[in-house]
């Protein structure tokens, strides 16, 4: 009897610790997230002058439990990015929901894919025919990775971004340019710059 209890007693003590664990954990991510779309949007002020619309702090909130408002986050963010590709003529229209979730996934700013879409080929507009790359990966003279659809090269660059930038502290356009095109001399930065910005009016 007093073992069973025992037991009982061990298996609540070991559950609560695990929720509590990875309650810290996922709130650590979101932590971690925010700090970084904080230093992109710090780098563009600094670039462009304080912005003053109602994008300026699209960023999700960091509050624990704000599912509701994070939903209803996404979806302006996901309509603000629809709205930023109808300007542009991008095909990557159709795909803001889905760039806004791989964003969240992989815990990076969410205009960070559209911008590099819109600095390599004009959001999806001049690309290798079929190749359904809007990121200049891997294009090197006549070699061209290749993707099945926009969604998979979405989720090739949200998986590269996350892998080989931002865990190892390369957050910003700046950060980033100087393992992803060194040779650019600070133009591709400026131009991702410049399109978060214009993502942010």
């Amino acid at each position: 009897m007093k073992f069973n209890r025992f037991l009982l007693l061990l298996t609540g003590f070991f559950v609560v610790f695990f929720l509590n664990f990875s309650l810290i954990l996922s709130y650590n991510a979101s932590h971690q997230r925010h700090l970084a779309q904080q230093r992109i949007l710090k780098e563009i002020e600094t670039v462009l002058g304080p912005t003053t619309n109602q994008f300026a702090l699209s960023s999700a909130p960091l509050v624990l439990g704000a599912v509701e408002t994070q939903v209803g986050l996404s979806d302006a963010r996901s309509d603000n990015l629809r709205t930023f590709f109808k300007r542009y003529s991008s095909p990557l229209a159709d795909y803001a929901e889905f760039i806004v979730k791989i964003s969240d996934q992989y815990g990076f700013y969410y205009g960070l894919i559209p911008a590099i879409s819109m600095a390599e080929s004009g959001g999806c507009r001049v690309i290798p025919e079929g190749s359904h790359n809007c990121y200049g990966l891997g294009i090197y003279g006549d070699k061209v990775w290749r993707f099945n659809s926009y969604e998979e090269g979405i989720e090739a660059l949200a998986k590269i971004l996350k892998e080989k930038y931002i865990d190892h502290g390369l957050h910003t356009p700046g950060e980033i340019m100087e393992k992803y095109t060194p040779s650019s001399n600070g133009s591709w930065a400026n131009s991702v710059r410049f399109f978060i910005g214009k993502l942010e009016q």
